[in-house]
């Protein structure tokens, strides 16, 4: 299997730079996950295609502001990190740049001093061991230094931090939002808790192994780095009662959907726990948690894209991507959605 098999052609202008004012507002491709059947909605259409008994499972982790530029002691060279996971005892592992200024014991200073960083353990693919020292807490130092770590293709500056946090986050950790659910509001969470559908929550903090670009020809030689996940018993009570049900499960997002294939790979039940996932899910996986996906538009030759791929098929998705892209739909973290759906045996929408 090729990663050049996931390529498609993106013009430029239809990547999104910006939120829109009002999350809710953006539209939503809905596909049927057997036979490719397009519809073309908003996403506040996706009410009309939940019903009662239906489990909608959200990402809670929450952005931290991750990326902090500063200068080594030494050169006075910049520096940049990108804070991926936290490790214990003020150390975390970065992505850092440029990678070869980086050696063990390097000093690294923030904010004049306010925040130091040592080097202490160098990885492969710009990958770092950092020990913080500072006084006072961390966060409230990160808050103040960091920037939020939008991705490379965005170029316009974020006016309010809030539009790259989903509404309901809520455990700090993550190196990037989960970015499916920037499209719920308060206002519509409430309308489809009204109407009977079950709202759940997973945690996984997305670090590099979400959004690492493929580089190996062989998709299967492409390895994942890991990330943190958890989930409390009383989500897992109701994913298993859903299961025994028969009710449809529904993830919020790539990340949702990576936990909760984990955890039911694992021990296949659903399950109180937590740890470090590096599943890595393209066209052959056996998907044995959830039955449909609300999903954002992906990069080409992506992990992501490949998941979708996986979910439905490598030419269904393709094909609704060549559809959004004639419909001109906006393009990944602050994009349009897509739900791909999969009727239950009753055979509602």
């Amino acid at each position: 299997m090729s990663t050049e098999d996931f390529n498609y052609d993106l013009p430029e202008y239809l990547i999104a730079q910006t939120p829109l004012k009002d999350r809710s507002s953006s539209r939503l491709l809905v596909m049927d996950r057997d036979t490719g059947e397009i519809e073309h909605k908003h996403f506040t259409d996706i009410i009309d295609y939940l019903v009662p008994g239906d489990v909608l499972v959200i990402n809670d982790t929450k952005v931290i502001p991750a990326r902090l530029i500063g200068e080594k002691e030494e050169t006075k060279a910049v520096i940049e990190l990108l804070l991926l996971k936290e490790l214990g005892n003020d150390e975390w592992e970065c992505l850092s740049r440029p990678f070869k200024r980086l050696h063990v014991g390097t000093k690294i200073s923030f904010g004049n001093g306010l925040l130091e960083a040592v080097v202490t353990e160098k990885m492969s693919e710009g990958i770092v061991h950092v020990k913080f020292n500072y006084q006072g807490i961390f966060l409230e130092i990160l808050d103040k230094l960091g920037e939020m770590p939008l991705p490379p293709y965005i170029h316009e500056k974020l006016e309010d931090k809030n539009r790259y946090q989903t509404v309901y986050a809520k455990n700090v950790g993550s190196a990037a939002a989960p970015t499916a659910g920037l499209h719920f509001t308060e206002e519509l969470l409430k309308k489809i808790k009204e109407k009977g559908i079950i709202i759940t929550n997973v945690t996984l903090h997305v670090g590099l192994g979400t959004f690492r670009p493929v580089e190996v020809e062989d998709v299967t030689k492409h390895h994942m780095h890991s990330e943190f996940y958890e989930m409390s018993e009383e989500t897992a009570d109701i994913l298993n009662q859903a299961k025994k049900e028969k009710r449809r499960i529904i993830a919020v997002g790539t990340t949702s959907t990576r936990t909760l294939e984990t955890i039911m790979h694992t021990y296949h039940e659903f399950k109180a726990c937590h740890g470090n996932t590096d599943i890595f899910i393209y066209p052959g996986f056996e998907f044995q948690a959830i039955d449909c996906l609300i999903t954002n538009f992906h990069l080409p030759k992506s992990t992501l894209v490949m998941l979708v791929s996986a979910f439905s098929s490598k030419e269904k998705i393709l094909h609704a991507y060549e559809e959004a892209i004639k419909e001109e739909y906006r393009f990944f973290s602050f994009g349009d959605a897509m739900f791909i759906k999969k009727n239950n045996k009753k055979g509602e929408k």
